[in-house]
C-alpha cells in the first residue's frame, strides 16, 4: 500500500546500495518502504562494533568540548528498527523478548557511560510510531526507566519514523497537524520517570511551548524548524530582541531540500545559513539596523506589487534605509496568499504574509491599493529603481474547449479558492491539474460535499509540495473519494466528456459533470514592464512576475534584489534584469 500510494504522488524509491556498492544493513531481513532497499541482517561482532563507534563519536564530542551529547534511538534509526518486534525478527540476544529488543540499545548507553563518567547522555525515542505493530505506550514508559536506570540525564521526545512519508509525517509534521502535537502521547512517559523529559512536535510560538509544559506532558520542549524560521526565537520568546518571532510554517521545504541532498533552505527566511541572518541584519520592526544604507547612498525605490514577493523585498529595503512604496492594483494586499490560506488546514502558512505585512507597516511604509501605474504616474512619482513584484495569473484553458456542453460550469480553481461558496454540495466536479492548487482546491470541494475527480499530465500529484505534506494531503482526499487520473493528457472537450491521451498512446473518454474547473499553473504578469520602460526607470522582475514559483523562490527573489539594489542602480536606466 505505502509502495503504491508513493507512486500517486511520484515517490520513486531508489536504493542507497545502488548508488554506494554497500549493504543496508539491520536487525532482519527487510525491504525498506521508503528506499526500496533491500536490509542484510547484522552479525552480533557487527552490532558490538556499531556501538564502540558511538562511544569513538561521544568521545570526540566531549574533547571538543560539547556540554554532552545525545543519542538518537527513535525515529526509524537503527536503535528504534531493533526495539520494534515489526522490524525486528530476530532470534537470537538481540531479538524477541522487550529485553533482547531494547538490549542493543542499552548496552550502548552502558558503554558510553563506562568511557564518559558524568558526561551528560540524553537520548532521543519515537513516543509512538503511529502503525499497527508498532511497540506500545507501556513498551516505550518501560524502555524510558530502563535508560533512566542506565544513567541517562534525559528523554528527548519525537514521534513517528523516517521509514515511509506515511509515517515521517510524524516526525516532521505537516500544517495539518495541531500545535504540541506529541504531549498526549509523551505525557506517560514522562509521569514514569524522575529525570527530565523534552518532547518536541509542532512547537511554533512561546505560547504553544507553555502550553505543553503546562499540560505536564514535559519539563522541556525541542524547537526544530522554529530555528530554521527564526534563529532568534530564544531571545525573542524571552524578551532579550524586542521584535516578533518569525513564525514557522510547517511547508516542510527544509525537510525536503534536505532528504534532496540540496542546500537547506527556509521559506520564511531566505537568509538562513549566511551571515544576513545575525542581529545586526535581522532588525524586523524593533530598532535601527547597523547595516542601513548611509543617506548619501539611499535610494527611492518603487515596489509594484503588493503580494508577498513585494513586501518582503519592500520589507529588506526599508531596513537597509531606503526610500520605499508599495503601489497594488488590487483592492486589497496579500497576492496569493488568499489563495495558500482557503484550502482546509492551510491557515498555518498565513504568518508567511503576516509578519512581513506586519514588519512593512511597523517600518511606516506607504503601501497604497487600488492604484493603477501608468508612465505618467510612474514619472511623476520618480522613483530611482523599481520591484516589479505583479504576480502571476491563471494560464488560459490549454485544450480545445469550442465543442463543451454549455451546461457544464467551467471555472479556475483561483476562483473557487477564494469564493468556495460557488459550487455546492454534491456538485461533480472535475479538475484539470493535479498540481498543489489542484490538489488542495479537491481537498476543499470534498470537504465541502463535492465529487471530485482529478486528471493530471505528469505521473506525480501535488509535485509542488514537500513529500510529507503531499502524502498526507493526497491520502485525505483519496479517504473521501477523489479519483485520480496521472499520466493523463486533455486533447479536447466532447459534450460533457474530455477526450483523453494516456500515458501509453492510447486515447480514452472521460466524463466531466457539472463542473470543469481548471488548475493548470499561472502565466507571469507583466503589463507594468512596458509602463516602467517607457517612463525610463530602471527595474527588475521579482517573485512571479519574473517566474512563477513558489513561496520560496518569491520570498528569495525579493530579499535578493532588495539587497542588490544599489549594485542594480549602477546599470543603464531601462535596462529591465529577469531575476
Amino acid at each position: 500500500t505505502i509502495r503504491a500510494q508513493s507512486e500517486v504522488i511520484g515517490l520513486r524509491p531508489t536504493s542507497s546500495g545502488d548508488r554506494t556498492g554497500l549493504w543496508i544493513t539491520g536487525p532482519s531481513p527487510w525491504a525498506n518502504p521508503n528506499t526500496g532497499d533491500q536490509v542484510r541482517p547484522l552479525e552480533v561482532p557487527e552490532i558490538v562494533e556499531i556501538q564502540k563507534l558511538f562511544v569513538s563519536a561521544a568521545r570526540r564530542l566531549k574533547q571538543a568540548g560539547y556540554d554532552g551529547v545525545e543519542v538518537h534511538a527513535g525515529n526509524g534509526y537503527l536503535f528504534q528498527q531493533f526495539f520494534t518486534s515489526r522490524i525486528n525478527t530476530r532470534n537470537d540476544q538481540y531479538g524477541g523478548s522487550f529485553d533482547n529488543r531494547a538490549r542493543f540499545l542499552l548496552e550502548t548507553i552502558a558503554r558510553l557511560r563506562d568511557a564518559l563518567d558524568d558526561f551528560p547522555l540524553i537520548v532521543r525515542l519515537s513516543a509512538s510510531e503511529y502503525v499497527d505493530g508498532g511497540y506500545d505506550t507501556e513498551d516505550i514508559v518501560r524502555l524510558a526507566q530502563a535508560l533512566e536506570h542506565a544513567g541517562v540525564a534525559a528523554i528527548d521526545l519525537s514521534g513517528g519514523s523516517n521509514e515511509s512519508p506515511q509515517l515521517s509525517k510524524f516526525c516532521i509534521q505537516p500544517p495539518s497537524f495541531p500545535r504540541g502535537c506529541l504531549a498526549t502521547d509523551a505525557k506517560p512517559i514522562r509521569d514514569g520517570l524522575k529525570i527530565p523529559v523534552m518532547v518536541a512536535g509542532r512547537i511554533v510560538t512561546p505560547q504553544d511551548a507553555e502550553a505543553v509544559l503546562a499540560s505536564g506532558a514535559a519539563d522541556f520542549v525541542s524547537l526544530g524548524r522554529a530555528l530554521y524560521s527564526d534563529a532568534h526565537w530564544c531571545l525573542k520568546a524571552f524578551g532579550s530582541y524586542p521584535a516578533p518571532i518569525r513564525e514557522c510554517i510547517a511547508c516542510n521545504v527544509c525537510f525536503e531540500r534536505l532528504t534532496l541532498e540540496k542546500d537547506v533552505a527556509c521559506v520564511q527566511n531566505p537568509m538562513l545559513g549566511t551571515e544576513f541572518e545575525g542581529l545586526d541584519h535581522v532588525r524586523g520592526a524593533a530598532q535601527a539596523s547597523s547595516h542601513a544604507a548611509p543617506r548619501s547612498a539611499r535610494r527611492r525605490v518603487l515596489v509594484l506589487g503588493a503580494g508577498v514577493t513585494g513586501i518582503e523585498a519592500a520589507r529588506v529595503l526599508a531596513e537597509q534605509g531606503h526610500s520605499v512604496e508599495v503601489w497594488e492594483r488590487a483592492a486589497r494586499t496579500g497576492g496569493q496568499i488568499h489563495l495558500a490560506i482557503a484550502a482546509p488546514d492551510k491557515r498555518e502558512v498565513e504568518p508567511a504574509w503576516r509578519w512581513r505585512m506586519d514588519t512593512v507597516q511597523a517600518l511606516g511604509v506607504t503601501v497604497r491599493t487600488g492604484v493603477t501605474a501608468t508612465a505618467d504616474s510612474l514619472r511623476a512619482h520618480a522613483p530611482d529603481f523599481v520591484v516589479v513584484a505583479t504576480g502571476a495569473t491563471p494560464r488560459p484553458v490549454p485544450f480545445d474547449v469550442q465543442a463543451l456542453d454549455p451546461a457544464v460550469r467551467m471555472m479556475q480553481s483561483w476562483d473557487y479558492l477564494l469564493q468556495p461558496e460557488t459550487v455546492s454540495a454534491g456538485t461533480v466536479v472535475t479538475v484539470i491539474g493535479g498540481g498543489m492548487v489542484g490538489v488542495e482546491a479537491a481537498d476543499l470541494l470534498t470537504v465541502r460535499g463535492a465529487k471530485v475527480t482529478i486528471i493530471e499530465a505528469s505521473t506525480a500529484m501535488a509535485a509542488g509540495m514537500a513529500r510529507n505534506n503531499r502524502m498526507e494531503l493526497v491520502e485525505r482526499v483519496a479517504a473521501r473519494g477523489v479519483q485520480f487520473h496521472t499520466g493523463t493528457q486533455v486533447i479536447r472537450a466532447e459534450g460533457n466528456a474530455l477526450r483523453v491521451r494516456k500515458a501509453d498512446g492510447s486515447q480514452a473518454v472521460l466524463p466531466i459533470g457539472d463542473v470543469l474547473m481548471l488548475a493548470t499553473g499561472p502565466v507571469p504578469v507583466r503589463d507594468a514592464v512596458a509602463l516602467v520602460e517607457a517612463a525610463g526607470i530602471d527595474y527588475a522582475l521579482a517573485g512571479d512576475a519574473s517566474r512563477p514559483g513558489d513561496f520560496l523562490t518569491c520570498i528569495r527573489d525579493g530579499w535578493m534584489i532588495a539587497l542588490s539594489v544599489e549594485t542594480r542602480f549602477g546599470m543603464k536606466a531601462g535596462a529591465g534584469v529577469s531575476a
